[in-house]
């Protein structure tokens, strides 16, 4: 592992380099000790991860509903109150030519008919119809990272936890309690709790 890991460093010093003309060698084996001290070691996949909502390379359609799913428990969690949109003024300077609602609704996209599904499934505290949002697909399509990237953009802590490293349901039960009791230690401007429970198909059952 640390021979990757110097590896790695080298290249990664060739590619920033301006010339492109180092060579490897003396570099990795000069004095690996110190090497590791001054320059700390980290994967491509922690080092280009996406940080922002605009960095995310996933299906659009699905990043717009979960931020919108995660977003409509604002009136819950933060006390805010729904923005209502106003209607453009080139539509009301124009009454005549507006088309009925099922005209409107053949035009709006999938995203757009998602969210306004979402929004009108609202239970009587103003809360989502659906209490938890499941991402599904094969591994390293960047369901994790989506998760962390949207919580963070939502106002969220993100507390993550991976469900198959538990044995017992009582465990699993005891961890997300914990998870979802517990406070981030920011002060005065600490943040509600987003968990994200990895691999939740490894959950223990119960027997």
């Amino acid at each position: 592992r640390r021979h990757v890991l110097e590896v790695s460093q080298q290249l990664t010093e060739i590619i920033n380099s301006d010339t492109g003309t180092e060579s490897p060698e003396p570099s990795g084996e000069a004095e690996p000790a110190d090497e590791e001290d001054s320059a700390p070691h980290c994967l491509w996949v922690d080092k280009f991860t996406p940080r922002r909502y605009m960095e995310l390379l996933s299906d659009d359609y699905t990043n717009r509903c979960l931020l919108k799913w995660l977003k409509l428990w604002d009136t819950v969690v933060f006390g805010k109150e729904k923005a209502v949109k106003k209607a453009k003024p080139s539509a009301e300077a124009h009454p005549p030519f507006s088309q009925p609602k099922e005209q409107q609704n053949k035009w709006k996209t999938k995203a757009q008919l998602t969210e306004e599904i979402l929004e009108a499934e609202l239970d009587q505290h103003k809360r989502p119809k659906y209490k938890v949002a499941l991402l599904c697909g094969p591994p390293g399509l960047g369901k994790t990272t989506l998760a962390h990237v949207i919580a963070r953009h939502a106002g969220y802590n993100a507390v993550e936890m991976n469900a198959s490293d538990d044995r017992s349901p009582e465990v699993f039960k005891t961890r997300i309690e914990a998870a979802t009791q517990m406070k981030s230690v920011l002060g005065a401007n600490e943040k509600p709790n987003c968990l994200i429970i990895d691999e939740i198909d490894g959950a223990p059952a119960v027997s």
